[in-house]
C-alpha cells in the first residue's frame, strides 16, 4: 500500500518533469521570465529592454517561452518570437476561435496589474496552433507578457 501511495503521489511530479524535458515551459517559468523582463526594462530603459526581448539570442527566450511587450493601444513594442511584429498594432488580432485576445489583454491590463489569459496561438517550436496561457504584468503604459503552451 505504501508503494502504491508513493507512486500515486510521485506520478504528477514525473509528468511535470517530462513536459519540461519535451521543451515546454511551465507557469512558474513564465511568471519568472516576465518578472525578469520587467526588472531588465526598469534597470536598462525601454530601448535596451525591448531590443533584448526581441533579440533571438537574448536572455528572454527559454524553450517555447518568450516575452512580448504591448502598449495599452495594442501596439507591439517587443516580440521575442517574431521581430516583424514590432511596430504593428494588433488590437484587432483574433485567434482561430475568433477571440480578440490582444484587445482582451489590454482590457485586462487596464483592470488588473497582473493576470493570466487563455487563447490559442501558433507554437514556434511545433508550428501548430495550440492552447496557450499568457501571464502578463502592467508596466506604466505597457503590458509585459510571457506564455506557455498547454
Amino acid at each position: 500500500m505504501k508503494r502504491f501511495l508513493a507512486a500515486t503521489l510521485l506520478l504528477p511530479i514525473a509528468l511535470i518533469g517530462a513536459h519540461a524535458a519535451e521543451g515546454g515551459a511551465t507557469e512558474a517559468d513564465a511568471t519568472a521570465m516576465v518578472k525578469k523582463g520587467l526588472a531588465f526594462i526598469k534597470a536598462n530603459g525601454k530601448d535596451k529592454g525591448y531590443a533584448e526581448i526581441t533579440s533571438k539570442t537574448g536572455q528572454f527566450r527559454h524553450q517555447d517561452l518568450y516575452l512580448v511587450v504591448y502598449g495599452m493601444d495594442g501596439m507591439v513594442h517587443a516580440h521575442g518570437a517574431n521581430e516583424k511584429m514590432v511596430g504593428k498594432n494588433l488590437i484587432d488580432l483574433k485567434d482561430v476561435d475568433g477571440k480578440a485576445f490582444v484587445r482582451e489583454r489590454v482590457e485586462l491590463a487596464k483592470a488588473k496589474p497582473s493576470f493570466w489569459q487563455d487563447y490559442k496561438f501558433t507554437n514556434p517550436e511545433t508550428k501548430k496552433i495550440e492552447p496557450k496561457a499568457m501571464y502578463c504584468e502592467r508596466l506604466d503604459e505597457t503590458i509585459v507578457c510571457g506564455g506557455i503552451y498547454k
